[in-house]
């Protein structure tokens, strides 16, 4: 069984898109609060190194095994953008490259055609691939965004827990995202 939604002032959409550019260090982590990383009890029958996203929740587990997981607190798609299934984790990226897809590009025009990895980029300091879809669970220079509904389909964590998680899982990882709180 998964935690409790946050309060509803915490799950408003943002109108904030992906900033170029701006900067932030790969040491910022969610420190106090509900979106900190943290061990909490969680329920499940998956094996342990499972990633599990909860999107309704704002929140990415990894199972540890005896009913317990590593929670992280997470930014996710907003609306019209939200998604769930099974796949597993295809690559995985430090200070990754960013190329918007061409959807992307329609929508926001302004945004660049590829920009480099480094601490500019809106991917923040590692990616994990999802499968063969253009998601992906990302570091972000906007911690500000975690606990919202903000990117296009993607998971965000702060750019300091995505380094913890990147650590945590491998290649070949399976992630289940959840769109519906589950029962």
């Amino acid at each position: 069984m998964g935690q409790p939604a946050p309060p509803s002032a915490q799950r408003e959409t943002l109108s904030v898109g992906d900033e170029p550019g701006r900067v932030s260090t790969e040491e910022v982590t969610i420190q106090e609060g509900p979106f900190a990383r943290q061990v909490v009890f969680f329920r499940t029958t998956e094996a342990p190194g499972t990633m599990v996203i909860h999107t309704s929740e704002r929140f990415l587990y990894v199972v540890l095994g005896n009913n317990r997981a590593l929670r992280y607190g997470i930014g996710v798609g907003r609306e019209g953008f939200t998604w769930s299934g099974l796949v597993r984790i295809s690559r995985k990226a430090e200070w990754p490259d960013w190329t918007p897809p061409p959807e992307m590009i329609q929508r926001q025009p302004y945004l660049p055609r590829f920009m480099a990895g480094g601490p500019g980029n809106p991917m923040g300091s590692r990616a994990l691939y999802l499968g063969s879809t253009v998601y992906r669970v990302h570091g972000t220079n906007q911690p500000e965004t975690i606990g919202h509904a903000v990117s296009s389909g993607c998971f965000r964590l702060a750019n300091g827990d995505v380094i913890d998680l990147y650590s945590r899982v491998s290649v070949g990882t399976k992630v289940i995202i959840r769109h519906a709180a589950s029962l």
